[in-house]
């Protein structure tokens, strides 16, 4: 198959991103067929914001930009992981480098990084 099966699920594939060099986890988000050709041409992570209704290019807001370095599709092509250089540190919108920051322990949650910015600065929210 050389596209990927954007009918299948709703005209969205699910986009997992990780670090290119240590494989990290960063991100999972959302594309539909314009943002997985915006990606591919323009070499930067292109998504598809469910709850905006619209396009968003990691990092326009923040400067935290996301460098394709590579593309795989899974073996139903419903389904995308994006190797990154991740630029500026934090792929995250709350300001941490991803956004699996928490994990659950004894019970709980527990934070285990601390943020790369503020996103109360970056995004004044």
């Amino acid at each position: 198959m050389d596209t990927l099966d954007f009918a299948k699920s709703g005209g969205l594939v699910p986009a997992v991103v990780q670090d290119y060099e240590s494989g990290e986890v960063l991100m999972l988000a959302y594309m539909n067929a314009e943002a997985f050709r915006r990606t591919v041409e323009t070499g930067k992570a292109w998504f598809y914001s469910r709850s905006r209704d619209k396009f968003w290019m990691k990092g326009e807001s923040s400067g935290h930009v996301q460098e394709v370095r590579e593309i795989r599709v899974d073996c139903d092509a419903d389904a995308v992981v994006l190797k990154v250089n991740q630029i500026g540190g934090a792929a995250c919108h709350t300001g941490h480098r991803t956004c699996f920051y928490r994990a659950v322990h004894a019970g709980g949650w527990r934070v285990m990084e601390q943020p790369v910015f503020d996103p109360q600065k970056v995004y004044g929210k």
